[in-house]
């Protein structure tokens, strides 16, 4: 984050925070609601979205097979585009050992425990392609994580590291993307944070990266301590945020500046 959008960043978040309150369902909006028409009718265009080629990728995933057991994803779920139908907007959720997984948590067990093969790194083109070719299968349906039972405490973590001012700028997630979306910040318009349509193509990056890719991004334009990827942190967070966003359509892969 360069100084004048830092400084830009602190004078609209100090300004407004005293009134953030949480966004109402009626005007939840996804990061595309903020994008100009063109990148908006990039992520639109099945055949343009450049995040479609890790969707593609995924698929040739999908179908080879792995580790000791040589069983692919298709060995045990078939046609994903029936089996996975839905599965990506129940994600994070705590499995059946009281774990809380985001869907690249799962796919990396599934793949260490099913198929005896070593997880895929995080932010690898392989983990980046086959979580994005299951979340492609959910496109359209509504985000709706369960905030129920083990998965509340977590919940409830996740919340107040939303909330958390932290850094050298001492801001939360909340100043800019609860108490100030839709403001001006220099030449960008501030969105909710929605994290409906990641794994996403972000122009910035020029390739797809994952949420907690975004995450650590804020964390270090604040100038505070970047977590290591997997953090349970992290995954608190990333609950939280899947609970503001229910109701929203999955996006994957979106496309944002």
């Amino acid at each position: 984050m360069s100084r004048a959008l830092a400084l830009a960043a602190a004078v609209l978040a100090s300004s407004a925070f005293a009134q953030q309150r949480a966004i109402p369902l009626s005007e939840l909006k996804s990061g595309s609601a903020f994008l100009g028409a063109d990148l908006r009718s990039l992520q639109n265009d099945d055949f343009a979205n450049p995040g479609l080629l890790w969707v593609e990728r995924g698929e040739k995933l999908w179908s080879e097979p792995a580790g000791k057991t040589k069983q692919s994803c298709a060995s045990c779920h078939q046609d994903a585009k029936a089996s996975m139908r839905g599965v990506a907007a129940s994600y994070p959720k705590v499995d059946a050992r009281g774990k809380l997984m985001n869907l690249e948590g799962r796919i990396n067990a599934c793949r260490v425990e099913r198929q005896g093969a070593e997880p895929f790194k995080y932010e690898s083109e392989e983990l980046l392609a086959i979580t994005a070719y299951v979340a492609r299968q959910s496109k359209g349906i509504p985000i709706a994580a369960s905030i129920d039972g083990l998965a509340k405490a977590h919940f409830e973590a996740g919340e107040a590291a939303y909330r958390l001012r932290r850094g050298q700028m001492n801001l939360s997630c909340a100043h800019c993307h609860e108490a100030n979306w839709g403001k001006r910040l220099l030449s960008e318009t501030v969105s909710q944070g929605q994290p409906n349509g990641y794994p996403v193509y972000r122009m910035e990056w020029q390739t797809l990266g994952s949420l907690e890719r975004r995450l650590r991004a804020c964390l270090s334009g604040i100038r505070a301590e970047m977590l290591p990827y997997g953090s349970p942190e992290y995954l608190d967070l990333e609950l939280y945020l899947a609970w503001r966003a229910r109701g929203l359509p999955v996006e994957t892969p979106g496309v944002r500046r």
